[in-house]
């Protein structure tokens, strides 16, 4: 009655739009203890302990700690993560990182000066490799 059909349209258009650019955030000095889902990037600069499900990238910033697991499409980390870690994409741990537990991804970037102890898994392949930072990998044997 008020609005046309194509009013709808554009405030249908304008939400998906603001939808798809949002980011959750953990900020510094916020510290979380449980399981959380997002199906939009999350950004983790303070604390979490427990699992993240995310349908979207997960940044572990500098300041950031996670102790649990994490599944996610793409994930960047320049923080302290322990824990089991999934990423469908791209994994890309930067020079300020401290990752250990057990990887699963499809791509993996590691930065000199990470500490990067790990039981990895990369590609289509279901044999972990154990990854220790600044020696080869080596095929874990059962």
């Amino acid at each position: 009655m008020f609005g046309t059909k194509n009013d709808d349209k554009a405030k249908k258009n304008i939400n998906t739009i603001v939808s798809s650019a949002s980011v959750n955030t953990l900020v510094q000095g916020t510290r979380v203890e449980g399981n959380v889902t997002a199906e939009s990037d999350f950004r983790i600069d303070g604390q979490l302990e427990g699992n993240l499900v995310c349908q979207a990238k997960v940044i572990i910033g500098a300041t950031g700690q996670v102790v649990g697991d994490i599944q996610c499409v793409n994930a960047i980390i320049e923080g302290s993560f322990r824990g089991n870690l999934k990423v469908q994409e791209v994994l890309n741990i930067k020079e300020t990182a401290s990752v250990t537990g057990d990887v699963k991804t499809d791509k993996l970037i590691v930065h000199s000066g990470a500490v990067f102890n790990v039981t990895c898994a990369m590609g289509t392949s279901d044999r972990p490799r154990t990854m220790v930072a600044g020696k080869e990998p080596a095929l874990a044997t059962s």
